[in-house]
């Protein structure tokens, strides 16, 4: 058995269609998951040693789409990639005969499931007294987000349903989504604003000030909330994870879940979590809360952080932005500037990892960094202790730029100008 799933742009049902047949055609049996979130299907399949497709472009624009591959074991990791395409390859020359299949009624215990998981784990008064604002927009999983707050005691505001499809990064979130949500949270006195992006494996939170708090300032107060030992992050996440002091062990991996995936694989001190700067939280081991057992899900997933941070955030008498502020001031943001050609950023990369010349033409700050690591893309570490991370995007012809300082005013002007020199430069 393979389980198919899609999100709500206008292609994926097509793309869907056509795995649908492809699984047939290989003498699988195909299931149809529906349009739920990349984390339901991906948790349902795993509990079930089954393999699973995901159809989805993610957090990027709609004309963009793609195919999200899981193993009956997990994540799809860069080793598979290539045996895999061989495999592929085989096959397709072996002309299969392909026939349409029509989807049918999708299997509602994928997205019965999901929203069992929190509910089981965290339990119905967990968000009690709480008011929340949930942004619909066209995030597949906006109906069970609201299933799954409603389903925790919280009071539920949702607000902003479109039927075509809007793309939202929650790593470079659009000032009008940010306005919006804090005219809400002040009009109705909510105590947060939560969304995810298309697909539901990054999260959206926004705070009882109007402020989004970053997706790996998330995954930080996630990982205390949980008891984690040991956390995989990025190169990408705040520093403030390692200058809590909050966790035994920090490994950092390059950027993307696979590397995530795989230092978790190999980690030793239990619990063990990651995250990525956008958010999207990964389970590697089972842990013990407050009303039951939540159950390992090594995969990005978007509910877990704006429910475990509400949930402890209520369980200490603080408000959401209280609670933020008890990490280290680090502050990370990051931005990118679309249309960049793969080939034309590599170089500007080089040139910016080889010569201090190229540099200070670009920006007279990092002339001089006193490290440079080229892990994934250029992270340049200045000497007042703030970061510079420029890297092309995998999934998009876009660069993306993370920075960091002890200052939110400043990180926000550092990182406008070097966007407005990057719009200069492409």
């Amino acid at each position: 058995t393979a389980i198919v799933a899609a999100d709500l742009r206008d292609s994926s049902p097509r793309i869907a269609a056509q795995c649908l047949a492809a699984v047939k055609a290989c003498g699988w049996t195909p299931v149809w998951a529906g349009t739920v979130p990349t984390p339901a299907v991906a948790a349902y399949a795993m509990a079930r040693s089954a393999p699973a497709i995901m159809i989805t472009g993610s957090h990027i624009p709609e004309t963009y789409n793609g195919i999200k591959f899981y193993r009956p074991d997990g994540e799809f990791l860069k080793d598979d990639e290539a045996p895999v395409r061989l495999r592929a390859e085989a096959i397709i020359a072996e002309q299969r005969p392909v026939v349409a299949v029509e989807p049918g009624a999708p299997l509602a215990a994928v997205a019965d499931n999901y929203v069992a998981r929190y509910v089981d784990a965290f339990g119905t008064s967990a968000l009690a007294g709480l008011r929340i604002g949930i942004d619909l927009h066209s995030a597949v999983g906006r109906d069970l987000m609201v299933r799954i707050f409603e389903s925790l005691g919280a009071e539920c505001h949702p607000f902003r349903r479109v039927e075509r499809f809007v793309a939202v990064d929650t790593e470079a979130l659009d000032a009008e989504d940010v306005a919006r949500a804090r005219t809400l949270i002040s009009d109705k006195r909510l105590d947060a604003v939560v969304s995810t992006d298309g697909d539901g494996d990054r999260p959206l939170v926004i705070d009882d000030t109007g402020r989004q708090i970053n997706g790996d300032v998330l995954g930080v107060l996630t990982a205390r909330a949980i008891g984690a030992k040991t956390v995989i992050t990025p190169l990408s996440s705040t520093s403030a994870i390692e200058q809590s002091g909050w966790f035994a062990v920090v490994e950092r991996t390059r950027i993307g879940s696979p590397y995530v995936v795989a230092g978790m694989a190999a980690a030793t001190l239990h619990p063990v979590v990651g995250f990525e700067a956008n958010g999207g939280f990964l389970l590697q081991d089972d842990v013990s809360l407050a009303n039951g057992i939540l159950k390992r899900l090594p995969t990005r997933d978007a509910v877990l952080p704006a429910v475990a941070c509400l949930t402890f955030a209520r369980q200490k008498g603080q408000t959401l932005s209280a609670l933020a502020a008890t990490l280290p001031s680090r502050f990370m943001k990051a931005d990118r500037v679309k249309d960049v050609a793969a080939d034309r950023g590599r170089a500007f990369l080089e040139s910016l990892e080889s010569s201090g010349d190229f540099r200070a033409g670009f920006d007279a700050r990092i002339t001089s960094p006193v490290e440079i690591s080229t892990l994934d893309g250029v992270r340049m570490a200045l000497g007042n202790g703030d970061t510079v991370h420029f890297r092309q995007s995998g999934n998009a012809p876009e660069m993306r730029i993370y920075v960091e300082t002890g200052a939110m005013a400043v990180t926000d002007a550092l990182l406008g100008e070097l966007i407005e020199k990057l719009k200069a430069r492409f």
